[in-house]
């Protein structure tokens, strides 16, 4: 039995290091193509497929099945077509404050439009691209200083794909028991749109006091609902 872990936009395998040493079973955390292990990708060829094929890959290379497919925030697009490869080596889906918008539609569809204009502004010659000071608001307001500091030093450029590709569900019809974990105190993904996500994707709900990132603010509370999740 094995976790694999999705990352979302603007960061790498990297964001669960805190987390992962609190599982009980093996994890793998996945690197999507243009960071860390893939980081020699160029980011503006990168698409929703090359995502999902970084994770498939990673998969079929361990030969890992019985997996827990965790994706976190963006990864909410990557998770489905991992669905339609992998089939019967996944276990459970779970969904972290995934973004899944409307089958055909984009990513940018789903953003609140409180913040969607600032995120349109951070997308240019097919990068996606966080300002620091932005992503302190919206990602670590549930954190100290310091826990901040660390979590904005892991943020990298991302693919404008993610955000501008249109999206293909198909791969939330399978059978797969599926769980998304709502984040009461995420200021990026608000929970109206978590609320959305959770009727698009069919899934149970579990409940997590938290902001966006969790795996870096709340690690051992994430960790022992993951546990549980895993059985």
């Amino acid at each position: 039995m094995s976790f694999v872990l999705v990352h979302g936009a603007g960061y790498g395998a990297s964001c669960w290091d805190e987390l992962v040493p609190l599982l009980e079973h093996d994890a793998l955390a996945v690197d999507l193509p243009g960071r860390g292990s893939r980081a020699g990708t160029d980011l503006t060829r990168v698409t929703l497929q090359d995502c999902a094929d970084a994770v498939v890959a990673d998969v079929e290379s361990r030969d890992l099945t019985d997996v827990v497919l965790v994706g976190h925030s963006f990864a909410g697009v990557t998770v489905p077509r991992v669905m339609t490869a992998l089939g019967g080596r996944i276990r459970r889906v779970v969904l972290l404050s995934a973004v899944v918008p409307p089958d055909g539609t984009r990513v940018l569809d789903q953003i609140d439009p409180g913040v969607r204009g600032l995120v349109e502004q951070s997308l240019a010659g097919g990068i996606y691209h966080q300002e620091r000071a932005a992503a302190h608001t919206m990602l670590c307001n549930d954190m100290d200083e310091a826990t901040a500091t660390a979590a904005l030093d892991r943020l990298v450029d991302d693919s404008a794909a993610l955000l501008s590709e249109p999206v293909d569900l198909a791969g939330y019809a399978s059978p797969v028991p599926r769980t998304y974990i709502r984040l009461t105190a995420d200021q990026c993904y608000t929970p109206d749109l978590q609320e959305r996500s959770v009727a698009l994707t069919s899934a149970d709900i579990e409940w997590l006091h938290a902001g966006h990132l969790a795996m870096i603010s709340a690690p051992t509370e994430l960790a022992t609902l993951l546990n549980r999740l895993h059985g």
